[in-house]
């Protein structure tokens, strides 16, 4: 008797897997040809919003027309989430868990320098980061899944974030505004899902990193102090100016002499200010810059041997100092298990050959403000083609992408969403 329940019971699991390998490659072409579909539809939507770029935590059009095509798809739809946000729901016809996948809205402030037919209309403002492609194909993600409503077991919480960029000064913004105002409850995702355009990898190639993805960032700000004398008697004075050069030398040895040379470290000093007058000694200097890291150990360590430097050098010239550390981004880290559970679907729907493991990028994302939380995956969508000579970087003026990566974008995270749906609904 219990053999022949044993047996029963494989036979149910045998079938169960069959089934669903059976029907993998089924869904792969429905997904496929739904993607497809779309392709004119998400050129034109790219071109929209590439057209009409708008700063972070200005994003009133981008908002509104996001909004308006998520209701027209029949989703939960709510606005005003961190000003601009909005936040979306599709259930599926089936009980499950509940993933999230989030796309950047805001545009940079920078002068478009492409002659193309979907030039920015807005001076002096373009999406130069790939937000306008982020966010079409998330857009596009949701319209090939309200059509698979009956295949989706779970539900799927749409993120459209504003001010990724960081918001400007004075305002809260961009992932940490979104979670404050409860963008992961109601319901609470087990996971969420991310990805970043990225010139230097090829349209049709994904890149994937396991832990580590982009670095942290600190914008730094540096007052030093000493005393105003005229430039003909400096030994009366403090000269900041000739402090602060020392200082900016002074900061570089960490990296190359305090840091294991194995870790990625990057400390630069973008700006420099100080003085009104040729033949006055200034007595205060400010010196603006970034810090970058791919650990959060290092991250501290380097900030803590800054204000060891700082202290050492503008104590030997009588100077003072103060230095600030704001605008700051965690590691993205991507964890480790869920790459590992992910990886088959990224292989299987972009081929193996196509799923690259690049270096770690030291840029900064807020997405990692969401995967401090919930368990993550942001990867990086190719948009290069050297062919067609698109290969500037981002935040550039001759930043644009191949839009062959706009249908590739859909079908990959909309299989990536439904897998993880069905390998964890079967774990329940």
């Amino acid at each position: 008797m219990m053999k022949r329940k044993l047996s029963t019971v494989l036979a149910i699991i045998l079938a169960l897997a069959f089934a669903s390998r059976a029907s993998t490659p089924a869904r792969d072409q429905q997904i496929a040809q739904a993607a497809e579909s779309l392709r004119a539809k998400l050129v034109e939507q790219r071109r929209d919003f590439h057209m009409h770029p708008e700063l972070s935590n200005r994003e009133e059009r981008t908002s509104r027309v996001v909004a308006e095509r998520l209701k027209a798809l029949g989703l939960e739809v709510k606005t005003g989430v961190a000003r601009h946000g909005v936040v979306a729901l599709l259930k599926g016809a089936k009980p499950g868990p509940v993933v999230a996948v989030r796309a950047d809205m805001d545009a940079l402030p920078i002068q478009e320098n492409i002659d193309v037919p979907y030039r920015s209309k807005n001076d002096g403002v373009k999406h130069a980061c790939g937000h306008d492609v982020h966010t079409t194909v998330q857009l596009g993600v949701a319209e090939v899944l309200s059509r698979m409503r009956d295949q989706i077991a779970g539900t799927i919480k749409f993120i459209f974030q504003p001010a990724e960029e960081g918001p400007p000064p004075g305002e809260e913004g961009g992932a940490p505004m979104m979670i404050k105002e409860g963008a992961l409850e109601n319901p609470r995702p087990q996971a969420i899902f991310g990805l970043h355009v990225m010139p230097n990898i090829e349209v049709g190639h994904i890149g994937y990193n396991s832990g580590p993805a982009m670095a942290s960032s600190d914008r730094f700000v540096i007052t030093l102090r000493g005393k105003k004398v005229h430039g003909a008697y400096p030994h009366d004075g403090i000269d900041t100016v000739v402090v602060a050069a020392e200082c900016v030398s002074a900061l570089q040895s960490i990296r190359s002499r305090r840091i294991n040379t194995m870790e990625p470290l990057v400390i630069t000093v973008g700006s420099i200010h100080g003085g009104n007058r040729f033949n006055i000694i200034a007595d205060e200097v400010v010196l603006e810059g970034t810090m970058r890291a791919l650990s959060e150990e290092v991250r501290a360590r380097a900030q803590e041997m800054m204000r060891e430097m700082l202290s050492g050098v503008t104590s030997a010239y009588g100077a003072k100092f103060d230095i600030q550390f704001d605008k700051p981004n965690p590691v993205t880290y991507n964890d480790p298990k869920l790459v590992e559970e992910m990886l088959p679907t990224l292989r299987r729907v972009a081929g193996a050959s196509n799923v690259i493991t690049p270096k770690p990028q030291m840029g900064a994302e807020d997405f990692s403000y969401f995967q401090k939380l919930i368990p993550g995956f942001y990867y990086f969508l190719g948009v290069g083609n050297r062919a067609k000579g698109i290969t500037a970087m981002i935040h550039t003026p001759e930043f644009d992408v191949d839009e062959e990566s706009l249908v590739i974008g859909v079908k990959v995270m909309t299989s990536m969403l439904l897998d993880y749906l069905d390998r964890n609904a079967s774990a329940r």
